[in-house]
């Protein structure tokens, strides 16, 4: 059964920058269309953005504007590049991807202190 992993998540001041990836064990579990989510304490998980295997992104109004989504289909990988980060975006970040969009990630947690 294919895995997405991911890293890159960390501590970071407000205002600060991290990049997340998320690497798939095979272009299958990849899929066509690839997504974070995001889950902070004691909140439900929510939408951050998504890309497809051409490179179209969608991104949550909250995002939009500091956080920009990539993937090389070369590597099997996807990133977020996230800037600006406000304490709001703590959370434990989360990959998606595969067919029928069923496989997820362990998540990685994104702390941002003020």
């Amino acid at each position: 059964q294919g895995q997405l992993v991911e890293s890159g998540g960390g501590l970071v001041q407000a205002g600060g920058s991290l990049r997340l990836s998320c690497s798939a064990s095979d272009t299958l579990s990849a899929g066509n269309y690839m997504a974070w989510y995001r889950q902070a304490p004691g909140k439900e998980q929510e939408f951050v953005a998504s890309v497809t295997h051409i490179g179209i992104s969608n991104y949550a109004p909250s995002v939009k504007g500091r956080f920009i989504i990539s993937r090389d289909n070369s590597r099997n990988t996807m990133y977020l590049q996230m800037n600006d980060l406000k304490v709001e975006d703590t959370g434990v970040y989360y990959c998606n991807g595969g067919p029928m969009r069923a496989t997820w990630g362990r998540g990685t947690q994104v702390t941002v202190s003020s």
